[in-house]
């Protein structure tokens, strides 16, 4: 699968969309919190007036997300731990034009992995324990072929959020993909995004950004 890593460009996109993950939710009404102690860098808890979860943003450049199994071999690294996986990928892993952010129950991508893991180890795969089991977001399952069992995770669902990938040049994403209000349509601007794009700018994380507001 894609090296993340591999070059500049990987690297800014995997921010990119991590960051679009985060927005998608903001966007639905949620308050994005990092949750400390918790020692995996893709979870969050996420508020709405008196309702929380915990979610797993999960990116892709190729298309295909990964989970390992835990040391036990009894269930999954992250993905037993969380309420919601948003799923972002790119539109397309060889000329990707677009970040797509997809909200998935933990349950249903449970019951994908777990599907997918079986078919993989049914068809003689060997998975060492550790190991990431990777499952598709567009290619639609096929019985007959071990790697697509679980497959299909976008189809059929509407993003929470597309947003164009910027060049490698630009920072932070482009503009949503979305028709531009008028003036007397404005969205008014939200405490979690005004501190995120004050964050952004002053490159500190949002959670040292402090806004106060006196009558």
């Amino acid at each position: 699968m894609t090296n993340v890593s591999g070059t500049p460009e990987k690297v800014s996109n995997r921010r990119k969309l991590f960051e679009l993950g985060e927005r998608a939710l903001e966007q639905a009404g949620w308050r994005v919190e990092r949750i400390q102690g918790i020692g995996k860098s893709s979870v969050r808890r996420i508020v709405k007036d008196d309702e929380q979860h915990t979610v797993s943003i999960r990116t892709t450049q190729d298309t295909w997300i990964a989970f390992p199994r835990n040391d036990d071999d009894n269930g999954w690294v992250t993905l037993d731990d969380v309420d919601y996986v948003v799923a972002v990928t790119v539109d397309d892993k060889d000329d990707p034009k677009k970040g797509l952010a997809y909200l998935v129950d933990g349950d249903e991508m449970r019951d994908r992995f777990d599907r997918a893991y079986r078919a993989r180890l049914d068809a003689g795969h060997k998975i060492p324990v550790g190991r990431g089991v990777w499952v598709s977001m567009f290619l639609q399952e096929d019985p007959n072929a071990a790697s697509s069992v679980g497959g299909g995770i976008a189809l059929g669902r509407e993003p929470l959020l597309s947003m164009k990938i910027a060049a490698p040049a630009d920072e932070g994403l482009s503009e949503p993909s979305v028709k531009p209000s008028t003036p007397g349509d404005e969205v008014p601007l939200t405490i979690a995004e005004a501190k995120r794009r004050l964050a952004q700018s002053l490159g500190v994380d949002a959670e040292k950004v402090k806004i106060v507001i006196e009558a």
